[in-house]
């Protein structure tokens, strides 16, 4: 079989299983039947996320330049320094205009980028996305799980330490965030059929994933409503806005946390108990998955992206297609939750 990855698998028996130790994103099972192309063809493809130097999109870089070192492709990842929707439409235009093969976005602003990406598929450029099922100009997005069922155990947790009652606000990244708005709204679905003595207060507080700004909108709220007992986060910098908050207002074991985190940014306050619970994806796998829909996607094998494709990836096994109206949007399985007692078995 002729393919960028027989020089790579190669490598690998030559070097033995130390070599995939040292691979952050397990290869061991991978699909490279999907990622074949021929006559070694090599694609330039761009990774486009929300906010660049950030962890979570630190460790989504990290997947992103293993596929290049296991491939050979000409991939790499960008991003705006800050939030903000108008940057992120810019890096697309200029990744337009340097005629790039395939664009893998996570969108800041879905209905913002809809219109540059329409303009990136116009003229034969690939689009795979990531946290936007609603996203219309876009070949394949892929979901790491069942977004309503992501946000439902959330509120599962939450409701464990608040004891069932008591009022909590949420936050999310943007308004305009397709996935994590869904997140919410599976939360406060399971609320109020499990929870009916928890009350949501306030507005979803808009955070721009910036963990002072869910200190401070954080802060704010609680200001306003002193007897909030739960804190539920959407976005990954929710988890470190949330517990500096905590830890600072002496308000432990009063106030309760679960969101979306990671053990590198939310750790020391999960050891302290100052936060309870998070839930995450490994981004890393996450960006690498993209990849390997994009080449496919290049190489004309639409017919075999479809419910029950294995990518090989952990978490990405057997996609599954949710919605019958648009098969062209993929879901995983691919979350995992976090407390203090196991936080020591995640590097990132």
């Amino acid at each position: 079989m002729k393919s960028l990855l027989t020089a790579a698998s190669l490598a690998f028996s030559l070097l033995g299983t130390s070599a995939l130790a040292d691979q952050i994103v397990d290869t061991s099972n991978l699909n490279e039947e999907l990622i074949a192309t021929k006559d070694d063809k090599k694609y330039t493809i761009a990774t486009v996320v929300k906010v660049d130097g950030i962890a979570w999109f630190d460790r989504m870089r990290d997947g992103v330049e293993q596929f290049k070192g296991d491939t050979g492709h000409d991939v790499w990842m960008v991003g705006p320094s800050q939030a903000d929707a108008a940057a992120q439409v810019q890096l697309i235009e200029n990744l337009i205009a340097q005629g790039v093969d395939a664009i893998a976005v996570v969108p800041f602003s879905v209905e913002a980028v809809e219109p540059v990406l329409k303009k990136a598929r116009d003229r034969g450029i690939v689009v795979i996305s990531h946290e936007a099922s609603n996203l219309q100009n876009t070949d394949y997005d892929l979901e790491a799980f069942d977004n309503l069922a992501y946000g439902a155990n959330l509120m599962k947790e939450l409701g464990k330490y608040t004891g069932g009652k008591g009022k909590y606000v949420t936050t999310v990244g943007s308004l305009t965030s397709k996935s994590q708005m869904e997140w919410v709204d599976g939360a406060v679905a399971y609320q109020k059929e499990h929870f009916p003595d928890m009350e949501m207060v306030g507005d979803r507080l808009e955070t721009y994933d910036d963990a002072a700004t869910d200190y401070t909108k954080l802060k704010e709220a609680m200001t306003t409503y002193p007897d909030i007992t739960g804190i539920l986060g959407a976005p990954m910098p929710t988890s470190a806005g949330a517990g500096r908050l905590i830890a600072e207002g002496g308000l432990k074991d009063k106030v309760f946390f679960a969101g979306t985190g990671l053990p590198s940014v939310a750790g020391e306050y999960l050891g302290n108990g100052d936060i309870q619970y998070i839930q995450f994806w490994d981004p890393a796998v996450a960006g690498y998955a993209m990849n390997m829909l994009a080449v496919a996607a290049l190489e004309g094998k639409g017919d075999q992206i479809k419910s029950g494709l294995n990518l090989g990836l952990t978490g990405y096994e057997s996609l599954t297609t949710p919605d019958e109206a648009n098969p062209n949007l993929l879901y995983g399985a691919g979350w995992v939750g976090v407390t203090a007692e196991n936080m020591d078995k995640y590097d990132f």
